[in-house]
């Protein structure tokens, strides 16, 4: 059975795949078969509870701000935002 900090690495190397791909330009076809690919692989590790959800969340978003850059707001803003709403 692989360690954790593999099927994390796997998981780091599929989503810079998937975000390099969109940065690239590819094709809605390539894109949304590499999406399912990552989105089922995600699913397996929280349904067998390798990782936890907020790991998960960790992880995508580390990788989707070394690809694109910062996100313009943080979440602490948006939920405070909502809470106030």
């Amino acid at each position: 059975m692989r360690t954790k900090s593999e099927v994390m690495g796997d998981l780091k190397q599929m989503l810079r795949d998937v975000f390099a791909a969109k940065s690239a330009g590819e094709s809605y076809a390539r894109l949304a078969r590499a999406h399912g690919y990552v989105d089922g692989y995600m699913r397996a590790l929280l349904e067998m509870g390798v990782i936890s959800r907020d790991e998960l969340l960790e992880i995508v978003g580390a990788e989707r701000e070394r690809e694109s850059g910062p996100a313009i707001r943080s979440l602490e803003d948006v939920d405070g935002a909502t809470r106030a709403a």
